[in-house]
């Protein structure tokens, strides 16, 4: 696991997938709210006149000198559903991110977020 401290300081890095292809910048980090750790980043991808973001599940990823490697293929990364470069994961949008990458989603018992912004 990457401790969140530590991640922070690859804001901005490049984001490669298992195969070292590159994807995007990393832009920022969401946590598990139930737990606080680091759960996925939003990395901007696309031209820099056309990006946007897409989420990336953490699990399994590995920070390198100058780079972020993911555990998930460029091509699964760059259909994820994207948000806008000025907008936040609206609530009812973030069980789409986590079906998009075959992971469970949920919700606290509440109806609570499962994912924050730090």
């Amino acid at each position: 696991m990457i401790e969140i401290a530590d991640i922070r300081e690859w804001r901005a890095q490049p984001v490669v997938d298992s195969g070292g292809h590159k994807i995007g910048m990393l832009e920022a980090i969401y946590v598990a709210t139930s737990t606080d750790e680091p759960a996925m980043a939003t990395v901007q991808i696309g031209l820099p006149t056309r990006h946007r973001l897409v989420f990336v599940p953490l699990d399994g990823a590995v920070a390198g000198p100058g780079y972020v490697r993911i555990a998930y293929d460029k091509s699964l990364v760059k259909q994820s559903p994207p948000i806008g470069t000025d907008d936040v994961l609206p609530a009812e949008d973030e069980e789409a991110i986590f079906r998009h990458y075959g992971l469970a989603y949920r919700p606290g018992a509440a109806g609570e977020r499962q994912l924050a912004r730090r």
